[in-house]
């Protein structure tokens, strides 16, 4: 069977503030076409994205079994010589066994005790965001509370210093541009920048605490070792900034998103409210994940088929690359009841948002407690807490979130 072709506009700024009725139409008409601009098959409906997500015919990359010459790619752009040496050594994007090797470090110096023991921070630095505009009686959301709340804690996680930490999110925001579909050549350079600035600076730091530890991650991952073989130079630089990217970028669009949503359902929000008033943590935890299933930060992930496979009776041939619509399987109502609607208190909530399978995100956790912690103090203290005027979307569909979101309190 024939894969059929749809044009897709998902960088049309229309599109990026609601795609949901788009994506539903897909995935009654079109559940999987082809996109013959950026040459991907994209997939929409729930049972086809979580099964492939776990399927090992598929992967992050293919250069761990062919060359680029043999795939056909042409050589790396020379523009994005520091980017591609950053990418290059993303332990996310390569396949087992070496997405295993470093993983398994990273897993043993970011662990669940750790992230829990950020509570007490994670809710001294929310008071504090907060003290910081209370008296104004309003403020824009995203730069005030969204941005700077995530990349404080995972910051602090690293070891980075404070003196230094307004660099990382100009650092991350130019970085991140790479992975949306059509960057312009302004967005290639401020990258490229961006990455070598960066893996410079993560390289001092690395070789300070070489020599002088200290209780953070960049220490942990300078002296970590798996069966004798600890990370690279290139390795512990692009991991540190991996993780400081995928910790706040989901966490800021996120909790940004997260209120939007909330604030445009009354009801919803008067639950929410009663929860965090009555202490309701389990409530509280469910409300989380259904904010990052109604509208999610993530919308979108590639695979490589690594093999000739068959799904649904149309052929992926070795080489093709996929893109599943996380967004879209998050509000599929095959799998989901109600999907469109936004409840709280959904039990039966296995969302895509953090990924499946072997690349399952790591900072999954630690984004979790972010928001129960924001949403749960911010409502306490601004309990009045209304839209002063309209959101605004950046521009950017893979990584999804608001450029502003002004409220009053």
């Amino acid at each position: 069977m024939t894969i059929p072709t749809h044009h897709l506009d998902i960088n049309q700024l229309d599109f990026i503030a609601d795609p949901y009725s788009h994506l539903r139409d897909l995935r009654d008409q079109l559940p999987v076409f082809h996109h013959e601009v950026w040459h991907k098959v994209f997939f929409t409906r729930y049972a086809d994205i979580a099964p492939l997500h776990k399927d090992k015919r598929l992967g992050r990359t293919m250069l761990h079994i062919l060359s680029r010459e043999e795939l056909g790619w042409p050589p790396p752009d020379v523009r994005l010589m520091d980017f591609n040496r950053y990418q290059d050594n993303v332990f996310m994007d390569w396949e087992p066994p070496a997405h295993t090797r470093i993983r398994s470090l990273v897993s043993k110096v970011f662990t669940p005790k750790r992230v829990e023991g950020l509570r007490s921070q994670l809710e001294n630095i929310t008071h504090s965001l907060i003290d910081q505009v209370q008296q104004n009686g309003s403020c824009d959301f995203v730069s005030a509370i969204a941005e700077p709340l995530p990349v404080s804690m995972i910051a602090e996680l690293l070891g980075i210093p404070e003196l230094d930490r307004h660099r990382l999110r100009p650092w991350s925001a130019a970085i991140v541009k790479m992975y949306e579909m059509s960057p312009s050549e302004d967005e290639i350079t401020k990258s490229n920048l961006a990455a070598r600035e960066f893996m410079d600076y993560i390289g001092i730091l690395a070789e300070e605490r070489r020599t002088r530890p200290r209780d953070d991650l960049i220490s942990d991952l300078v002296h970590a070792e798996e069966q004798g073989k600890g990370l690279s130079e290139d390795e512990l630089r692009a991991t540190c900034i991996f993780l400081l990217n995928a910790g706040h970028e989901a966490t800021v669009n996120g909790s940004a998103l997260g209120l939007l949503t909330l604030l445009g359902n009354p009801a919803q929000l008067e639950l929410m409210k009663q929860a965090i008033q009555n202490n309701d943590l389990a409530l509280i935890k469910t409300a989380v994940d259904e904010l990052l299933r109604y509208d999610t930060p993530l919308p979108m992930f590639e695979r490589y088929v690594l093999e000739d496979m068959e799904i649904n009776g149309l052929q992926l041939k070795k080489g093709m690359e996929v893109a599943l619509l996380y967004i879209s399987g998050n509000r599929d109502e095959r799998r989901f009841e109600r999907a469109d609607t936004l409840d709280l208190s959904r039990k039966d909530n296995p969302h895509l948002t953090f990924g499946l399978g072997t690349h399952y995100c790591l900072g999954a956790p630690l984004a979790r407690l972010e928001l129960q912690i924001l949403f749960r103090i911010l409502f306490q203290r601004l309990p009045d807490l209304h839209l002063t005027g309209e959101a605004s979307f950046n521009t950017g569909f893979v990584i999804r979130g608001l450029k502003s979101l002004p409220i009053g309190f």
